[in-house]
């Protein structure tokens, strides 16, 4: 199930990257005048990762339960991991769209996508604050 998450995960990376100076990402943004977009783009680009990437300390599982265990269980580690790795990525996407006749970059944009994978990366964490608490209390 992992391996499946972590090809997604790339084809999602592909995606970002081959996408950026499709057509139809032109005919967007003129729905999307503040690059919001940017937001959810690499917001779910962190979930994905944070599922994706196996924690050291244990065995990989096919259950949801066990994953999120996993993750709450290096919370601090995997979080900064897959917020680095994210970053990189985004901050990649700019350097390529500087390359590219019809695009360009943008710190804006890359301040969105920051702001995509903290917010992911804090509703990740309340979701498993809320849950541990709903555990101890069963």
């Amino acid at each position: 199930m992992r391996l499946i998450l972590r090809l997604i995960t790339l084809l999602y990376i592909a995606g970002i990257f081959i996408l950026a100076d499709a057509p139809i990402v032109r005919e967007l943004s003129r729905f999307n005048p503040y690059s919001l977009l940017h937001i959810p783009l690499y917001g779910i680009l962190s979930l994905l990762l944070i599922f994706s990437i196996p924690s050291p300390s244990k065995t990989p599982s096919i259950h949801l339960k066990d994953w999120l265990d996993q993750v709450q269980g290096n919370e601090k580690r995997s979080f900064y991991r897959v917020g680095m790795i994210t970053l990189m990525v985004a901050v990649g996407d700019e350097i390529y769209q500087s390359h590219l006749p019809t695009r360009n970059a943008s710190f804006n944009d890359l301040v969105l996508d920051v702001l995509g994978i903290v917010l992911a990366l804090t509703l990740l964490h309340y979701f498993l604050k809320t849950r541990n608490r709903s555990n101890q209390r069963a």
